[in-house]
């Protein structure tokens, strides 16, 4: 097969509809637009959610609460995670990550202290529970600030 030979699949390629091109063509004249009225204009037409002067149910619907858009996001790993690495390790972002314990670092990892750690490691991340810098401490540990 030669680079000139290439075409794509059948019917995945639609010619496009020739519109205004005489009566014959079955969308002659007025080109499927109809007559007159706001479609038919150039430039005519309505935004997206506009209900015709109705009021739309974008504002119809109550809205609740208040969104932070100034928020941290953290990425989450219990202590109990931890055992998934060799003693002596030095676990960050990027060991959490390769290990399949986290999928995106976003903003940071915060550990939390849910459940027991039994081996000695040096955990680096953006945050820790004093539940968590407890656990890892007591098990000959170090919980460094990144």
């Amino acid at each position: 097969m030669k680079l000139h030979e290439l075409s794509p699949a059948f019917g995945s390629k639609k010619a496009a509809k020739r519109v205004g091109r005489g009566a014959g063509s079955g969308t002659g004249k007025t080109a499927g637009k109809g007559h007159k009225g706001q479609n038919a204009r150039s430039g005519g037409g309505v935004r997206p959610g506009f209900e015709g002067g109705q009021m739309p149910l974008q504002r119809r619907v109550p809205k609740r609460g208040f969104v932070n858009i100034f928020r941290t996001n953290y990425a989450t790993v219990n202590v109990s995670d931890l055992n998934k690495f060799e003693d002596g390790a030095t676990v960050d972002a990027q060991a959490l990550k390769e290990a399949g314990l986290i999928k995106k670092t976003l903003d940071g990892v915060k550990v939390l202290g849910n459940g027991e750690l039994e081996k000695k490691l040096n955990v680096t991340a953006a945050k820790f529970s004093a539940a968590a810098k407890e656990k890892i401490e007591k098990a000959g540990g170090k919980a460094e600030v990144k």
